[in-house]
């Protein structure tokens, strides 16, 4: 059976009067949830500058929870984690219209990873992150969602220029902002061993690839090297709220797929 251990950190910065970014994690109750469903990890970051983005954040967080709580067993986690963004981008939609002009431009990011068996689905809007890390390899398993890296990626500007950029932290994409939206999701095996980290721009906009390396390097408990990371976001960025949500894969069940029906694998 997978089995999972997971942590929760945040802090508002030393600029920041008010936190806007919002975590949760659903942990199966028995063996048999574990299997049918699995675990969910969710972090959202209300967009900056916005009204109300800590609503935003709160209710996309709140929505991915219950519903995945209410998820049929056994379904397919794509189809799960595709259904959870649209019912968090309602949730947030709606939440701005009840809010008359205090909601105008409530929105948020959203990034998600639900694990179950030997597999992880990752669901994301906006430019919260993914990281997949297996032992001194770091995959960055998400695309951010920003005006600038789509310029990058469609080659009309290089990865300098986007680092220089003045609009760098520009959605293109948020939760909220639209009826629907459009969420990228992506699927990676699991083994034993493996850490998934989900972070707000707070963490990855002053940590390279190379600084989170060294850091899951020195070893240690799971809260040790998440309160490393949570420093190192605070120390070397510091201007906006910082957050994590950091698990480490402590067994796997190896699966095969047949006629859309998991069995275990000897």
């Amino acid at each position: 059976m997978l089995e999972v251990e997971s942590i929760q950190l945040t802090d508002p910065g030393p600029t920041r009067a008010r936190n806007e970014d919002y975590l949760g994690v659903v942990t199966p109750d028995s063996a048999q949830e574990a299997r049918q469903r699995g675990w969910l990890l969710a972090l959202a970051d209300g967009v900056g500058g916005s009204r109300m983005g800590y609503v935003a954040s709160r209710t996309a967080v709140e929505a991915v929870r219950d519903g995945f709580r209410r998820a049929p067993d056994g379904e397919m986690l794509s189809t799960t984690m595709a259904r959870l963004v649209q019912q968090a981008n309602t949730n947030v939609h709606a939440a701005a219209r009840e809010a008359g002009p205090d909601g105008s431009g409530m929105a948020t990011t959203l990034v998600m990873a639900a694990m179950r068996h030997d597999r992880a689905v990752i669901a994301h809007v906006g430019d919260s992150r993914c990281y997949h890390i297996r032992g001194d390899r770091v995959t960055f398993v998400t695309s951010d969602h920003t005006i600038v890296n789509e310029q990058r990626l469609m080659g009309l500007i290089t990865l300098q220029e986007q680092d220089e950029s003045g609009i760098c932290h520009i959605l293109s994409r948020a939760l909220g902002t639209e009826l629907f939206v459009s969420p990228e999701i992506s699927e990676l095996q699991l083994i034993k061993g493996d850490l998934m980290l989900l972070c707000s721009d707070g963490l990855h906009n002053g940590m390279s690839d190379k600084d989170l390396k060294r850091i899951v390097a020195q070893g240690g408990e799971l809260q040790e090297m998440g309160e490393r990371l949570l420093q190192h976001g605070l120390t070397s960025y510091g201007q906006d709220n910082t957050s994590l949500v950091l698990a480490r894969v402590l067994d796997v069940e190896r699966v095969g797929m047949y006629r859309g029906r998991p069995y275990k694998m000897r």
